[in-house]
């Protein structure tokens, strides 16, 4: 745990505001004189007094996002003594997960003795260490999206995302890894190698947001930066028990200014930057912060965090799983168990059909493959691994590579999607999923052949990718651990309504509670 910093007595001298003297004063040790002259103060005085403030439990790396901002803000601790408990905690279990595969320490520390030295310590995040995915820009670094052949690109300006979390005075620890040109949903490549899940290195820790979510699970940073085009922040939390949200596409802003081009239309639209954290509290703080306006995305939208609340009780619909898939007993079990959670919160929950999952994901299948195959392709091939050969070639097998007409028909076939959906919230304001429909699957199971990637992808995580098709927010929050092993469901709502998906995902936490603690105490 990490201590209250004193300040020297010449620093106590200066004139100093009025917040910062008592801030001062409730940190002082108080002398023999002063405890006598205390006793003969009238009790009213006594209780009037700044209380000292007081620290979370346990170690500074396992204090939530919010536990951290505040006891930083108080004065409790310093941001120097929070981002070396940090530090420490990384350099302690990361040799063996390689989550972080690019170490900031250094340039952590200096920001944290700016932020302690600061003036102004109104940021959300003031103080607070995160970590980023290397497959955005960090203004300086190379942007290499987990291949070697792209090392030289370096990065001229933070992305969106970044520059609103160090504007919000967050810490950046390091960069977390992905696969490939981040298109696996494992996380592995030549450049930095295998990430391993902290629960368990025999089953994977997703992707592509993979490092992300082993680094925040172990107790790396308060708040991982991720991103999701078919899965890769929703898939990663499952796999790590840990929370996300998938935004609305347009919520959070993207740009890479290294990117030699811009990404095509659907790509755009069905990809979203977002928070990975051990609670919802904080995903809910890291998605304010992410989410404020950067001038050059020109999809981002200014809509509300909250909207209007529906009508009581709120109505979830248990998604019916198709009669194709095969399920787990324990994701059965696991998803009665957040309807149960959600029930006794007094939501009302219904096992009902929704729109067409099925229809939804070929339809991602094949918009997402086919941009790929005709804007990507050649160029992927040409510098990635065989690995990722296998990975990317199961995934194309499933596809129909559309023409000119044939893609100018998906696209308009996922209007009608969208407003299916948008009419089914109209009754169902929430939908309860599941993440994956087996038990979590091995550390690089994508590569074993191109049926198992079509097995993994449309039959297991159905219900993860067909979601980015729509554009809509979807939740993860862990809800048991089977055979030592986290699972997570999802929950799903209309467009910019994230704020309905975390209120159910928090119903849920609140009865299942903060499973990465089941974690720590297994590494302890």
């Amino acid at each position: 745990m990490a201590k209250t910093a004193k300040k020297p007595a010449a620093k106590a001298a200066r004139p100093v505001p009025k917040r910062a003297a008592a801030r001062t004063a409730a940190k002082a040790k108080p002398s023999a004189k002063a405890k006598a002259m205390t006793k003969a103060v009238p009790r009213p005085q006594v209780k009037a007094a700044a209380a000292k403030p007081r620290l979370p439990k346990g170690p500074a790396w396992q204090w939530s996002a919010v536990e951290t901002a505040a006891a930083i803000r108080s004065g409790a601790v310093s941001s120097v003594e929070v981002t070396q408990a940090h530090i420490a905690r990384m350099h302690a279990v990361n040799p063996k997960l390689n989550a972080v595969v690019v170490d900031l320490s250094e340039d952590a520390l200096k920001a944290a003795r700016a932020a302690d030295k600061a003036r102004d310590k109104s940021g959300l995040l003031h103080g607070v260490p995160v970590t980023i995915k290397e497959n955005v820009d960090y203004e300086g670094r190379p942007n290499p999206n987990g291949v070697q052949a792209q090392m030289g690109i370096i990065a001229p300006s933070d992305a969106p995302v970044v520059r609103n979390l160090k504007k919000a005075g967050a810490i950046v620890l390091g960069l977390t890894n992905t696969p490939e040109f981040s298109f696996r949903g494992f996380t592995d490549n030549p450049l930095h190698g295998l990430t391993l899940n902290p629960w368990d290195p025999e089953i994977t820790c997703g992707g592509s947001s993979g490092g992300a979510g082993s680094a925040v699970a172990a107790g790396i940073g308060t708040i991982a930066h991720g991103n999701d085009i078919g899965g890769s922040l929703r898939w990663p939390a499952h796999c790590n028990g840990v929370v996300t949200i998938k935004p609305t596409q347009g919520r959070i802003p993207a740009y890479n200014e290294s990117a030699a081009g811009e990404r095509p239309m659907l790509a755009h639209l069905m990809s979203s930057q977002g928070p990975l954290a051990r609670s919802v509290a904080d995903v809910r703080l890291a998605l304010e912060v992410m989410s404020r306006r950067d001038p050059r995305d020109p999809w981002w939208v200014p809509a509300p965090l909250e909207g209007d609340k529906p009508k009581r009780p709120i109505k979830v619909a248990l998604a019916k799983i198709p009669d194709d898939m095969d399920v787990d007993p324990s994701v059965r079990a696991a998803l009665r168990q957040a309807a149960d959670h959600l029930e006794r919160s007094g939501y009302r929950v219904s096992e009902v059909e929704v729109p067409d999952i099925s229809g939804v994901w070929q339809t991602w299948c094949d918009v997402i493959t086919t941009e790929g195959v005709v804007m990507q392709e050649a160029k992927m091939l040409a510098v990635t691994s065989e690995d990722f050969h296998k990975a990317w070639g199961g995934m194309r097998a499933k596809a129909e590579i559309l023409d000119l007409a044939g893609w100018m028909k998906a696209t308009a076939q996922r209007s009608t999607h969208i407003r299916a959906w948008q009419l089914f919230f109209e009754d169902y304001p929430v939908v309860l999923a599941p993440t994956t429909v087996k038990p979590t699957p091995g550390p690089r199971d994508d590569t074993v052949s191109a049926e198992r990637v079509q097995e993994i992808f449309f039959n297991e995580i159905r219900f993860i990718s067909a979601i980015n098709v729509l554009g809509l927010p979807g939740a993860v929050v862990p809800v048991t651990v089977h055979n030592g092993q986290p699972i997570g469901v999802q929950l799903i709502a209309g467009r910019y309504r994230e704020d309905l998906a975390l209120d159910a995902a928090a119903a849920i936490e609140k009865g299942a509670g903060m499973l990465v603690r089941q974690l720590w105490e297994r590494l302890a």
